[in-house]
């Protein structure tokens, strides 16, 4: 399974679940520790958490592995290897302001490129 067919499916259960405003960035070429990084706004705390655990239910059939995982009532980061996933409510999207850097890694890179 590709990188993009593996986004898909995390994409599609994030979806199906009434996850919110879910974004992907492509890191492929930027000095980051994950080539793809999956946004999703949950709505309260305890949607949070079932995000989560919809994922790790969807994504085990699919051979996923979780490495790691950093959880709070407010935030869920899952780490795949080569994939982040960060769930969160929309206050702490907006505090922590993820778009604002990723897109920010993505800019540097094409410039140095250029």
């Amino acid at each position: 399974m590709t990188i993009d067919e593996r986004i898909d499916s995390i994409v599609k259960i994030l979806d199906e679940k009434k996850a919110e405003e879910i974004e992907v960035f492509n890191l492929d070429d930027a000095d980051y520790i994950a080539d793809r990084v999956v946004i999703a706004n949950s709505l309260n705390l305890k949607h949070t958490q079932a995000l989560f655990e919809h994922l790790k239910e969807g994504l085990k059939p699919q051979g996923e592995t979780f490495l790691h995982a950093d959880m709070s009532d407010e935030w869920v980061v899952a780490d795949l290897g080569d994939i982040l996933i960060h769930i969160m409510i929309p206050e702490y999207r907006q505090r922590y302001s993820l778009e604002t850097f990723l897109s920010e890694l993505v800019e540097n890179q094409k410039k140095k490129e250029n």
